[in-house]
C-alpha cells in the first residue's frame, strides 16, 4: 500500500490524506522532518543520498530528512527517520525551528528542524537509502557553501544557511528556545516517548 500523508493548510492545520504520489503531483502541503546530528567535537553528520533514491539521488543531505506520515507527529517522524536510515534509537533530539518552504516543483513543506548529538561508532546506515556518511565542521560547510564542491539538496542549503545566519527561503513559523522546549517536552507524550522499532508476530 503506498505511504499516506497528512495534507495540511498553510497554517499547519490537517485537512485531509493523500498518496505520497498525489501530494507530490498536485503541490499539496504536507509535513517534513529534519536532523542534525553533530559528534562531541561539532562536526555535523551529514549523508549522501544513495543513486536509488526517487527524489534528488546522489546528493548529499542533512542528517535525516524524513517525510511526516499520515497520524504522525514531527518528532516520531524524526526518530523514525533516525532508526530507518541510520540504526539511532531514542536519541534525545531538540526542535530548533518550524518553517514552511517550498522545496523543490509542486513540494511545498512545512517541517520542523531537530538537533541531537550522535556517536560515530553507533551509526548504522541503510545502503539502500544512503551511499554514505560524512563529518564536517560549520566551517568547512560555510566552505562547501561557498565554493560548491559538493552537491546539495536545495532543502539541506536552505537548512544550513538558516543555521549559519545566512539568507535563507525558509518562512519561519516559530522558533524554540530552551525554556520552551523543555515545556514542550514535559507535556508532550511525542517527546517523552522515543521511536521504538515494531516487528509484526
Amino acid at each position: 500500500m503506498e505511504e499516506l500523508l497528512d495534507v495540511i493548510d498553510e497554517t499547519d492545520v490537517v485537512i485531509g490524506q493523500a498518496t505520497r504520489a498525489a501530494v507530490h503531483a498536485q503541490g499539496l502541503w504536507h509535513r517534513g522532518a529534519h536532523v542534525f546530528l553533530f559528534t562531541a567535537d561539532g562536526k555535523l553528520l551529514i549523508q549522501k543520498r544513495s543513486a536509488e533514491r526517487v527524489q534528488y539521488p546522489s546528493v548529499w543531505d542533512c542528517s535525516v530528512s524524513e517525510h511526516v506520515k499520515a497520524g504522525e507527529s514531527y518528532p516520531v517522524a524524526a526518530q523514525r527517520g533516525l532508526w530507518e536510515e541510520l540504526g539511532l534509537a531514542g536519541v534525545d533530539l531538540r526542535p530548533r525551528v518550524r518553517f514552511r518552504m517550498n522545496y523543490g516543483p509542486n513540494d511545498n513543506e512545512i517541517s520542523v528542524l531537530f538537533s541531537g548529538t550522535v556517536d560515530p561508532a553507533c551509526v548504522c546506515f541503510d545502503p539502500g537509502e544512503i551511499a554514505q556518511v560524512d563529518y564536517h565542521s560549520l566551517d568547512e560547510l560555510k566552505n562547501i557553501l561557498r565554493d560548491k564542491t559538493l552537491p546539495l539538496s536545495h532543502w539541506f542549503v536552505q537548512l544550513l544557511h538558516w543555521f549559519l545566519d545566512l539568507p535563507s527561503e525558509m518562512k519561519i513559523i516559530e522558533t524554540y528556545e530552551e525554556s520552551q522546549w523543555m515545556k514542550i517536552c514535559a507535556c508532550s507524550d511525542d517527546f517523552n516517548r522515543p521511536f521504538r522499532q515494531t516487528t509484526e508476530v
